[in-house]
């Protein structure tokens, strides 16, 4: 069993919005921050956005700033990242991972988070 798994993606034209979500399984959910990365073909994974174990601390990437919001609802042990204005360079897998390591989204790195989903895809049409 995966401990995070995301879900939400899809197909969407460009200019479109989706919202992905990241649930977890795992206990203490609220003591880790969630990161969200991104693969496209042919392409290193990229960390696209961050969220401290109670949201009070967030990063976004150059890439989707101003256009996609991290948020995340702690009862529920799930995150989201809210897409709009998607674009054709959007297209890839996300994924969702947690850290419990300090300060994590003020030092974005993809070694530091050790928990992982699956993927879900997403494919922006021109």
């Amino acid at each position: 069993q995966w401990p995070l798994v995301e879900s939400g993606g899809g197909l969407v034209q460009s200019g479109g919005s989706l919202r992905l979500s990241c649930e977890a399984s795992m206990s203490i959910f609220d003591h880790y921050a969630i990161g969200w990365f991104r693969q496209a073909p042919g392409k290193e994974r990229e960390g696209i956005s961050c969220i401290s174990s109670h949201g009070s601390a967030t990063f976004y990437a150059e890439s989707v700033k101003g256009r996609f919001t991290i948020s995340r609802d702690n009862a529920e042990n799930t995150a989201y990242l809210q897409m709009k204005s998607l674009r054709p360079e959007d297209t890839a897998v996300y994924y969702c991972a947690a850290s419990s390591g300090p300060n994590v989204c003020f030092d974005f790195r993809e070694e530091r988070f050790g928990s992982w989903g699956q993927g879900t895809q997403v494919t922006v049409s021109s």
